[in-house]
């Protein structure tokens, strides 16, 4: 199961799945946030890559995490900082527990489809496993504390004693962050080597017709690209 948002890291993850050779289905999440123009991306990176997506309503969450520039038009996107200001906090772009909702949604979705797998149709359990693959980054990202190693150490372990198939099948459920040590120059380096349709991913938190080019994201995104030595494709194709 691919947490898929549409962005940059995201769709490295979910084609470094698929590259794999895993069993993938996506999701998206609508979690309230100020604009979805990033599951338009979402949508078209998971046609593009042949899985199964499912997109998820669960605007409610915008009304309970409420204090975040990314919910909230009443809290100002931060604009035009550089590295060491996006290092020194943790900015109002992160959403309250919003990772911790959002893996918690997809271990739902794949003990689900493991228990189909046990009880509906007779596999043995110690012949399966489940994955979470999420496009977590604890290098150049903006001091979110759910996107760091030790809090998807801790999860996995929530997951293990609150699930059925964990307490009762003894099935693993992983979490698997491939790109969480990367610099967003090596992942836009893999995206690219392995073919992901960067072309079609959005990362700019404001939404407009363009990427504003000012808020945190968009600035690591040109960051990373410009480190990397390689054209953004998706401003090519805008």
């Amino acid at each position: 199961m691919v947490l898929l948002s549409g962005g940059l890291d995201s769709t490295t993850v979910a084609t470094h799945a698929v590259r794999q050779g895993h069993e993938v289905r996506a999701l998206s999440i609508g979690y309230g946030q100020r604009h979805v123009r990033e599951l338009q991306s979402a949508r078209a990176v998971a046609e593009r890559l042949g899985i199964e997506l499912a997109v998820v309503d669960a605007s409610f969450y915008g009304g309970l995490a409420s204090f975040s520039s990314l919910t909230s038009h009443s809290v100002p996107l931060p604009e035009n900082r550089d590295p060491g200001a996006m290092a020194a906090d943790i900015p109002n772009t992160y959403v309250p527990l919003r990772n911790t909702f959002f893996v918690t949604l997809a271990a739902a979705a794949l003990e689900s489809w493991l228990l189909d797998a046990i009880e509906r149709r007779g596999n043995a359990p110690a012949t399966l496993e489940g994955a979470i693959f999420v496009g977590a980054n604890a290098i150049d990202y903006s001091g979110y504390p759910d996107c760091r190693p030790e809090f998807y150490q801790a999860i996995t372990e929530v997951i293990r004693l609150g699930s059925k198939v964990g307490a009762a099948y003894g099935v693993p459920i992983r979490i698997e962050a491939p790109i969480i040590t990367m610099s967003k120059a090596d992942i836009v380096r893999y995206g690219a080597d392995i073919g992901a349709p960067l072309e079609l991913t959005w990362s700019c938190y404001a939404g407009l017709d363009r990427p504003c080019g000012a808020c945190d994201s968009c600035e690591l995104r040109a960051a990373g690209f410009a480190a990397a030595g390689i054209s953004d494709p998706a401003l090519a194709v805008r």
